[in-house]
């Protein structure tokens, strides 16, 4: 099983843990990280994920983003069909970077794009013919390890 985490859920862990929710989706993240760490899962990369990573300006997050990334098995290169098809999903309302995420995981035919991001994850569920299926990160770990 290949999945694609976007870039709120590699910073997820690192975010406030006083929040119900924000908890809960972290141990969802660390839940996914260890069976990737032991194989049951793989991690895709990408170059925008590396991008934005790099682009974090709190040291800290960025070192351990970047240390979840180097887990992934598979880096994924933004080609042509990657930027027609994050053209289209702007066109729909999906931010920039949001819409190179999901193309990237589409065009990979990765098996799940997992966010933490309500509003990418209602508009990305509403598109048709996706290479991938768009979830939130405790509908992955129930999908999946549940």
């Amino acid at each position: 099983m290949r999945i694609y985490l976007d870039n709120c859920c590699l910073q997820r862990p690192l975010d406030d843990q006083t929040q119900p929710r924000i908890r809960v989706e972290t141990e969802a993240v660390l839940a996914i990280l260890a069976a990737v760490e032991i194989g049951d899962i793989i991690l895709l990369s990408s170059e925008a994920l590396e991008y934005e990573v790099g682009h974090t300006p709190d040291e800290k997050r960025r070192t351990e983003a970047s240390a979840i990334l180097s887990l992934a098995k598979e880096r994924l290169e933004i080609i042509g069909e990657v930027e027609e098809l994050a053209g289209s999903l702007e066109s729909r309302g999906i931010g920039a970077m949001d819409a190179v995420h999901l193309a990237l995981a589409s065009t990979a035919k990765a098996d799940f794009f997992a966010t933490c991001d309500d509003k990418l994850l209602r508009k990305a569920s509403a598109v048709t013919g996706l290479g991938c299926r768009a979830i939130s990160i405790l509908g992955l770990v129930s999908e999946v390890l549940g």
